[in-house]
Order: C-alpha cells, then sequence, then structure tokens
C-alpha cells in the first residue's frame, strides 16, 4: 500500500475521538479558505487555487509546485489542503525516509494509474532539500512528462537545496512568516470551535501577546503552547488561561518587549551600544530579549552589519565579512538555529578591537560634498577611451601606476576644492594600525603629507 498523507484509519480516529490527536491537527485547515496568512498564494486563479479545481477551472495541469517557507507556515498544510480537495490520487513522501527507490515506485504506479485508469498524481515531498542531486534527478521524467504533479516543500533556499532542472520545471512559492494577526485569528478560533477546544477555557490578552511571542510566526508552535497551557487550566479547573499558567506550561518568562513601539528600537540600541563598549555579556543579553521577543533574525543581523563598520572598521576587517556571513546564514536556517549565529557574530563583534574612523572619513567627505566642495575632475582622470577625448586633453599625462615602482604615482588625484582634504584619521587599535602606517606613507609619496589635515 502506498504512503498516504493522512491514512483514512487515522481520519476516522480524530472524527470519532478529536481529543486524541494534537490541537495544531485539529485545527489544520480544511478548505483553502481556512488557511490564515499567505494570502498573496491564494488569490482567485492562483496556482496553489487551480491546483485544487477552484471555480471549476480544473488542475494547474503543467504547474508542479515548490513551496519554500520557515517551519509552521504553512507547506504541510497546503499539501493536505489539496488531498482534501482534488479528485487526484495524492501520495506523501518524506526526503528524510524516502530514497530513489520509492520514488521510482511512486512514479510507476502514477504512470499505471494515468493509463489505465485516467487518474492523476499528486506527490507532496517533504524536505525536498534533503534530497541529494541523484536523488532529484529521479523526479525530473516525472515532473517533466507530467506523470506526477510535484508539490515539495523545503525551509531551506532552493536556489541553492533544489537542482536547476526541477526548480526550472516547477512554480516555486515563498511562504512568508505569519503575522501576530494570522496567529491571533488561529488561536482564538482554536479556542472556540468544537473541534478545538470548544469554549472550556478563555485567553486574557496578557497570556495572548506572550504566547504570540513564543510563537515567532510559527501556527504548529502557537497551537502547542496553548494546548499545554489550556490542558494545565483545565487540570486545576481554572476558567482562565493565566500569563502565569502559559510561562509555567512553556517554561518560557514573559519578555517585556513590544516589537512595534519603543522597546523594539531601545533594546536594539541598547545591543549596538554594548557592542560598541565592548561589554559581550551586556550584549548577550540584550541579544537574548530581542530573539524571546520573537524579533525578525534578519533585523538583528541587519544591525550587525552595520555594527561592523561603524564602530570597528579597520581595526578589525574580519568583522564585517564575520557580520554578513551571519546574515547570510540566518536567511538560510532561520530561528530556533539561527540564534547560534547571531551569537557567535555577536561575541565576535562585542571583543573586537573598535574604531569609528571610517565612519568618520566618509561623513566627512559627504559634508564637504554637500557644501558644494566638488570641482571637476582633473583632466588626467577622465576618461579617455572614446573618440575624441585626446583633442580634449582626457587622461592626457595620467601615470599608470603599476608602471611605477613602488605602485604609487605621485599625481594629484582630488579635484581642486578639496586637493588638501585629510578625511581618513586611522587610529592605533588593533589592525588599523597598520593601515595608519600605510597612510602616512602613501600620503608623502603622494607629496600630500601635513598638508590640510582637516576632516572637514
Amino acid at each position: 500500500m502506498e504512503p498516504d498523507l493522512f491514512t483514512a484509519a487515522a481520519e476516522d480516529r480524530q472524527e470519532k475521538d478529536p481529543s486524541s490527536s494534537p490541537l495544531a491537527v485539529r485545527m489544520r485547515p480544511r478548505i483553502l479558505d481556512e488557511v490564515v496568512g499567505q494570502q498573496h498564494l491564494l488569490k482567485p486563479g492562483s496556482p496553489l487555487r487551480r491546483l485544487v479545481g477552484d471555480g471549476g477551472s480544473g488542475p494547474a495541469g503543467a504547474s508542479s509546485v515548490i513551496l519554500w517557507g520557515p517551519p509552521g507556515t504553512g507547506k504541510t498544510t497546503l499539501a493536505y489542503v489539496v488531498s482534501k480537495a482534488t479528485n487526484k490520487r495524492f501520495v506523501e513522501l518524506s526526503a528524510i525516509t524516502a530514497g530513489v527507490k520509492e520514488v521510482r515506485a511512486v512514479i510507476e504506479s502514477a504512470r499505471r494509474a494515468s493509463g489505465g485508469f485516467g487518474k492523476e498524481t499528486v506527490l507532496f515531498l517533504d524536505e525536498i532539500h534533503r534530497f541529494s542531486k541523484a536523488q532529484q534527478d529521479s523526479l525530473l521524467p516525472a515532473v517533466e512528462n507530467r506523470w506526477v504533479t510535484l508539490i515539495a516543500a523545503t525551509t531551506e533556499n532552493p536556489y541553492f537545496s533544489v537542482i536547476s532542472p526541477l526548480l526550472s520545471r516547477s512554480l516555486l512559492l515563498t511562504l512568508e512568516p505569519l503575522t501576530d494577526d494570522d496567529l491571533r485569528s488561529l488561536l482564538r478560533r482554536a479556542l472556540t470551535e468544537e473541534r478545538g477546544l470548544g469554549g472550556a477555557v478563555t485567553l486574557p490578552e496578557d497570556a495572548e501577546a506572550h504566547l504570540l511571542r513564543i510563537a515567532g510566526g510559527d501556527a504548529r508552535r502557537a497551537l502547542t503552547a496553548l494546548e499545554a497551557a489550556a490542558g494545565a487550566a483545565i487540570a486545576t479547573q481554572e476558567a482562565e488561561i493565566t500569563l502565569e499558567t502559559v510561562e509555567a506550561t512553556v517554561d518560557r518568562a514573559a519578555v517585556k518587549y513590544d516589537r512595534d513601539g519603543d522597546q523594539h528600537y531601545d533594546v536594539a540600541s541598547a545591543l549596538i551600544k554594548s557592542i560598541r563598549g565592548s561589554d559581550v555579556d551586556a550584549a548577550l543579553h540584550y541579544l537574548a530579549r530581542m530573539i524571546e521577543a520573537g524579533e525578525d533574525p534578519r533585523f538583528i543581523a541587519r544591525r550587525l552589519m552595520i555594527s561592523a563598520s561603524e564602530d570597528i572598521g579597520l581595526a578589525d576587517p574580519t568583522a564585517l565579512p564575520t557580520a554578513v556571513a551571519a546574515a547570510q546564514a540566518v536567511a538560510m536556517i532561520g530561528f530556533p538555529e539561527a540564534a547560534l549565529t547571531l551569537s557567535h557574530a555577536t561575541i565576535a563583534l562585542a571583543l573586537a578591537p573598535k574604531s569609528n574612523a571610517a565612519t568618520l572619513a566618509i561623513s566627512a567627505a559627504q559634508d564637504d560634498v554637500r557644501r558644494g566642495l566638488a570641482g571637476p575632475v582633473p583632466a588626467h582622470l577622465r576618461d579617455g577611451h572614446y573618440k575624441g577625448a585626446a583633442k580634449l586633453g582626457h587622461a592626457q599625462g595620467y601615470v599608470y601606476p603599476h608602471d611605477v615602482q613602488g605602485g604609487i604615482a605621485a599625481q594629484q588625484y582630488a579635484p581642486d576644492a578639496v586637493r588638501d582634504r585629510q578625511y581618513y584619521t586611522p587610529t592605533r587599535y588593533g589592525a588599523e594600525a597598520r593601515y595608519a602606517d600605510v597612510v602616512e606613507r602613501v600620503r608623502e609619496r603622494l607629496g600630500r603629507a601635513g598638508e590640510g589635515g582637516e576632516r572637514g
């Protein structure tokens, strides 16, 4: 017997005894209109609606689909809705447990069903990023010849984790993290609907807000936490799920943090100022507060990248690459693992030697430009690659530095208006001490040592 997404036996048991299934399973949408969030994918005429035959328009036909998004955003839910709504055969495989043998068996069965009974097959493949290139290759003939309609789910960037031929034959649909409003609607439905908690308990605003923070955009996590808290309240014959009950059941203290208010900016500011002040412990505290409050990890990563240039600069040239690598990793893996990457980068930046020389340098240069200190580019530096440039004197007299011993040609580079301005004043901290020596030697070679010395 082929693996089915949700077996008939399990569904029958759930109907007879709803409490036998987790709340997250009981509240799983049965039709597309019950899906929360992802409205950009559920508009009339969208690939998902065509796949389930909305409006009599029939299946999507040529469109296999790759669903990409973080955990708990509805990838499996959408597959489940398709399985309930379509008349096609629906088969599920997980890339964690399946291999080429299982894939080929499903494809062969699909070909027989199509040829013998005119029955089309939808194959839901969860965690496709765990398939090797060879395993993904085995899907190509079936997708290309439309023996199956593939719905593949992944939490990793498919441009890195899915082979190009499969991507080109599929529609890539990106699922976004659920908003607080999406999750709030889901929690309130779960509290009141009969298949959920059936009004057995109520949820005050402070407890609801904490559940939303815990969820971090993950519907499954929100419902699991609600179920645990509701169970504790019912066991003690409480009619209300208090904040204390939520904290006790999920073992996480409430974080006083409003992502849309002053606290959002205050805590972010404190994180950066702690890094600037080299207090690694304080920096980790504020990082933890942001993580526990459900802050977008990409926002944190962006702040770290800015800090690397603003407060560290050339005192540690590895700071910016570290922050950029952290941002890329965070975008690919998401929470909870992204917390490790953000910690790594925060510690590195907090303990790095500090210099704001690069920040002051560009600020002074921009200030001069805004004040009108610009002037024409020296003629010998202008573009000389077009016809007539030589007649205008462009590029004439330019000395190619690679032809000069030491690689530094003593010629004027800046416009006359700022010829003697010195914007960059390196510190003697960390690796920037080396740049300080280099700048001194270069300016002397250019005949500019001791000239001006002004920032602006």
